[in-house]
């Protein structure tokens, strides 16, 4: 493996990074910027889009047009979190085969891991045309507060867009490698990641090399989208209140909501006020026709359609007040982390993701922490860089690592009798890690346990999230509490799950890695990686196609021009009639087959044309005519 690349996987934007001579560099996208929107298209004819080109579009396709993926990744159907934003969405969320949340566009319903593969290969696409190599490995990293299910199915999206995925990190943990690397410092360190989508808070001491989490919390459905969505609410609230038409049924006027409030939110970053005007944002019905005669005529009284715009200015103290609770929702998040984490005085406090652009958060960072946020590292850049360092360490070895321990989000455990939950390994015990418990069987005669393998922090079980379940049979028959079974549950180094249970007395086993229960089979998996090489096979023939008929068009462009020149060369001698014609029948054959879509026969003309070129070129060269 040659090189490894490091994703960013953002709810909002997505960034690729590298390692080039010993730098982290982030790889400009196709459109010259350092991220790429998480937006995925679907037009009519059948083509995807990716990134700008896909928003450019969104207005007018905002049905087929998939963004925020990322906050439905790993998620059942159920959750509140699918529900609401089944709610705001401007394309159509559906139930899965497997209790999941799918995006249903044109016809064809999506998976939340192949659409975020569709992101991915894309980024693995500009990576390969940067550094002119092929790309297989990654580190992609994830929000520190993803659950196993949502780690499980970002994994299966690198698959699926034909990477290796050689580790999932976190995001704050990643922006500290960025912060750290190459400095030779000791550093006790607060990470604020206020992203599009998802928050997380970590607290990391770097010591002699050493990167060490010692405490993380956060929420993965918190962050600029629900800043945005105070603004369109409230906008379109007003809205509804003075024109009785809610900008929210119909998807193009709630998708230019969007983007005005979006835009809105960043100019308010920079300005107090930020003007909104969207002219023709909605027909109301019904209105009296203002060209109506009022003299009893005929088209008195008549009706039609009247045409309403959004005009509307915007105060950073609104905007403010609008999302104080969302801010004070972070701060609390601050504050009961820095407290697991035991720490009292910190030295650096981080700011990564978009969201920290605003003025109103920084303030309150910095009051909580009672320090001014270090402007060292680039709040969208960062976890991207981090990725690729750590990418850069796994393939250089260990020479050139720095160690990285990091922390387990959540806790596991187990369902025991009554319904309760038994934590076996607590949150922010330091990854990878392994812890065992002894239970006993709770009925006379018990020949199985059934192990329920269960993510959260609540006592009963059933407000936990179940990651899995499996079944130790061939028990002894015995009297309750007289059979022993120890339970281990490991976890690795990407925050993955393995649990087994075995029989002290006979030593039989049954073991689980845990995958994410609403989450893909390893068969669709497959499919949808093997579906992704065909479109990856396409798509390159499909350019190689495009390459060709710019070529032969810039050839027959410059022949066009060579010739009425050409014909002065005649009189001189230095070229044959038959060459001018046969230049003339190549180019009017080149263009019947490009207006025919002729891809093969335009390929087979290619050469023919360069030739022509050159052959014309020279002597003219020779009559000193160009």
């Amino acid at each position: 493996m040659a090189t490894v690349i490091g994703i960013d996987l953002g709810t909002t934007n997505t960034c690729v990074a590298v390692v080039e001579n010993g730098r982290p560099v982030v790889i400009p996208s196709k459109s010259g910027q350092t991220t790429s929107p998480s937006i995925i298209a679907f037009t009519e004819s059948g083509k995807r889009l990716i990134g700008q080109v896909a928003k450019r579009q969104m207005v007018t396709n905002a049905q087929h047009t998939v963004t925020a993926a990322k906050r439905l990744i790993g998620r059942k159907w159920a959750s509140p979190e699918v529900q609401q934003a089944v709610l705001q969405s401007t394309y159509s969320i559906v139930e899965g085969p497997h209790g999941d949340a799918r995006v249903e566009a044109r016809g064809r319903v999506y998976s939340i891991p192949e659409l975020s593969a569709f992101v991915l290969q894309e980024m693995k696409l500009i990576a390969e045309a940067y550094l002119g190599l092929p790309i297989d490995g990654a580190v992609i990293t994830v929000p520190a507060y993803f659950n196993d299910s949502q780690r499980q199915a970002t994994r299966d999206a690198g698959r699926i867009a034909g990477l290796e995925v050689l580790r999932i990190i976190n995001e704050p943990t990643a922006a500290a490698l960025a912060y750290g690397y190459d400095r030779d410092i000791d550093s006790k360190l607060a990470v604020f990641d206020l992203g599009g989508g998802t928050f997380d808070i970590s607290i990391v001491v770097l010591a002699e090399g050493v990167f060490q989490v010692v405490a993380t919390g956060g929420d993965s459905f918190l962050g600029g989208d629900d800043f945005d969505r105070r603004l369109i609410d409230w906008l379109a609230e007003e809205f509804e209140r003075n024109h009785g038409v809610d900008l929210r049924v119909d998807p193009m006027s709630h998708q230019r909501l969007k983007d005005a409030a979006e835009k809105a939110k960043c100019e308010l970053s920079l300005r107090e006020t930020a003007d909104i005007n969207l002219p023709f944002i909605a027909m109301r019905e019904g209105a009296t026709n203002p060209s109506a005669g009022s003299n009893g005529s005929p088209l008195s009284g008549t009706t039609s359609g009247e045409s309403l715009h959004l005009v509307r200015t915007v105060t950073r103290e609104q905007f403010e007040s609008l999302t104080s609770d969302l801010i004070d929702r972070c701060i609390a998040m601050c504050a009961s982390t820095l407290a697991a984490a035991k720490i009292t005085q910190l030295d650096e406090v981080l700011l990564v993701g978009g969201m920290t652009r605003m003025p109103r958060v920084q303030q309150a960072v910095a009051q909580f922490f009672g320090r001014e946020p270090c402007r060292d590292i680039h709040p969208e850049e960062a976890v991207a860089l981090g990725a690729a360092i750590q990418g850069y360490s796994l393939f250089e070895g260990p020479e050139s690592q720095s160690l990285l321990i990091d922390v387990t989000g959540h806790s596991l455990g187990i369902m025991i009798a009554g319904g309760y939950y038994h934590k076996l390994i607590e949150q922010n015990t330091t990854i990878p890690c392994s812890r065992s418990h002894v239970f006993t069987t709770v009925r006379d005669n018990q020949t199985s346990v059934k192990i329920l393998v269960l993510q959260g922090e609540r006592e009963r079980a059933e407000e936990n999230e179940l990651l899995g379940e499996f079944t130790l049979t061939k028990l002894r028959s015995a009297p309750k509490g007289e059979v022993e079974v120890v339970v281990t549950f490991e976890i690795n180094a990407d925050g993955i799950v393995k649990v087994s249970a075995r029989d002290l007395e006979t030593g039989r086993q049954q073991a689980l890695t845990v995958t994410a229960t609403s989450g893909l089979t390893e068969e669709e998996v497959r499919r949808m990686a093997q579906e992704s090489r065909e479109y990856l096979v396409a798509l390159r023939r499909e350019e190689d196609q495009e390459r060709r008929r710019q070529e032969a068009l810039r050839f027959i462009n410059e022949i066009d021009h060579l010739v009425p020149v050409a014909e002065q060369a005649l009189a001189q001698g230095v070229l044959h009639p038959s060459v001018l014609e046969g230049a003339r029948a190549l180019v009017s054959r080149t263009r019947v087959a490009l207006d025919a879509g002729d891809n093969q026969a335009v390929g087979d003309l290619q050469r023919a044309l360069e030739q022509t070129h050159r052959m014309l070129a020279t002597a003219l060269r020779k009559a000193r005519l160009v």
